[in-house]
């Protein structure tokens, strides 16, 4: 056997391998979606992420929700870090700030 008749057959089975490991992982993301690892039993997940923006190369910026209320968090290399708690729904806030805007009925004097 010459040396390059082994470097076939190496490269030969390193392609089937990679291919199996993309094959697998196609199958499991088409057939098993990526929205159902988080619902256990087909209850309603409580925890979810919002949104996430980068602040530098490191640290994020990190809006979750669980339940009803947003929580704003920075995580970075020395860990996360609370910014805010009880952030109310951007859909609620919305609808607090048309109604305190509603004209009233009453006359100042």
């Amino acid at each position: 056997m010459t040396d390059l008749d082994l470097l076939l057959r190496f490269g030969v089975a390193l392609a089937v391998v990679l291919a199996l490991i993309a094959g697998i992982t196609w199958v499991g993301r088409t057939y098993l979606g990526q929205g159902r690892i988080g619902a256990i039993g087909g209850r309603r997940r409580r925890i979810s992420v919002v949104e996430a923006a980068p602040i530098d190369a490191k640290s994020r910026l990190v809006l979750v929700r669980r339940d009803e209320a947003e929580h704003l968090l920075v995580l970075g290399p020395s860990g996360a870090t609370v910014v805010e708690t009880g952030i109310r729904n951007p859909a609620n806030f919305a609808a607090a700030l048309d109604q305190a805007a509603a004209p009233t009925d009453k006359v100042l004097s």
